[in-house]
């Protein structure tokens, strides 16, 4: 069993919905790697818009505007592959794929085509941190998981575009004033606020936090901090905050479950 299925508690199949910033595309492919060699059959997918895959990220590539279409082409692909990526067309401008609307993806989920979907919920536009705006995240109604990402190589940086998606966000959730320094209170306070990054979560479903970009001591006791301030107030019903990183090379280096403390 993969390292992140053991650490988020991946069990039966169902949707998996992505939110946040700073490594929800890595933590996408890395759960189809894991979850294809175990066996089990995977879609990625999108409710926004993401960059086609490389294939060392995904094996196959799908353009379907329907969950029919989708079922009809991927059903005997995914038998060999066991992982394919669908959506539902290419963008004109950036160069992204187009992805589906959430009841495409409920509809998929009850077709049976596999074992899991993996769906990137949010965009980001490549920074560490973001906040949501009020449309955001765009979660299907079937997510069983929701895992809220965050970059810790913002702690320390300014809040300005380059760190922060929606900068502006982000300060009318934090109360962190634009040009100041992020800290892992501000990250904490954020998870913690009931219109950030879970805001949406479907009911029932289970949520958990992932602090990506611990490369090192101080990184990784930045993400210790936020855990020690979200076991006070468990965010939006979160069970746990796991702390770790997705490049170069996947780890899973500390858990703290919310839940039990």
């Amino acid at each position: 069993m993969g390292a992140l299925i053991k650490a988020l508690g991946l069990a039966e199949g169902g949707v998996i919905a992505l939110t946040g910033a700073g490594g929800k595309t890595s933590m996408m492919y890395r759960l189809a790697c894991e979850l294809s060699s175990a066996g089990e059959t995977v879609l990625t997918t999108t409710t926004t818009r993401i960059y086609p895959p490389e294939a060392s990220q995904s094996p196959g590539l799908i353009l379907a505007g329907t969950a029919a279409a989708v079922v009809e082409q991927a059903a005997e692909p995914l038998r060999i592959h066991r992982h394919l990526t669908a959506v539902t067309g290419r963008s004109n401008g950036d160069g992204k794929l187009i992805g589906f609307p959430p009841a495409v993806i409920d509809a998929l989920a009850e077709s049976g085509l596999c074992h899991w979907i993996v769906v990137e919920a949010d965009g980001a536009a490549g920074r560490p941190l973001k906040a949501p705006a009020d449309h955001e995240p765009v979660i299907p109604s079937s997510a069983r998981w929701v895992i809220a990402i965050a970059g810790l190589s913002a702690i320390g940086q300014p809040l300005r575009p380059q760190w922060v998606h929606r900068p502006e966000r982000f300060s009318t959730l934090t109360g962190l004033a634009r040009g100041s320094d992020i800290t892992p209170a501000t990250v904490a306070r954020l998870f913690a606020h009931p219109l950030g990054p879970l805001k949406g979560a479907p009911p029932g479903s289970r949520k958990v936090i992932f602090l990506n970009q611990a490369d090192g001591p101080a990184t990784l006791s930045e993400g210790e901090t936020i855990a020690a301030l979200l076991r006070r107030e468990r965010p939006s019903g979160c069970e746990r905050v796991l702390i770790g990183r997705m490049l170069p090379a996947p780890a899973v280096i500390a858990c703290h479950d919310l839940a039990t403390t």
